[in-house]
């Protein structure tokens, strides 16, 4: 996913369905100088885990 997107995302209001390791995740925050974003599985939310954004996919 690219940085522009994301960051879409995170300022929706509504629920865009995002995958990290084939699981649904939240996307909390979007850390543009790095790549990574900060994110939440969906059954985790209080487990934070940054990860790079290459490895986020939107569900289509």
């Amino acid at each position: 996913m690219d940085k522009k997107r994301a960051s879409e995302i995170t300022s929706s209001p509504e629920m865009v369905e995002v995958t990290y390791n084939n699981k649904p995740v939240y996307i909390e925050a979007v850390h543009q100088a790095k790549d990574t974003a900060s994110v939440h599985y969906l059954d985790q939310p209080a487990f934070t885990q940054e990860v790079a954004l290459t490895q986020l996919v939107e569900a289509k």
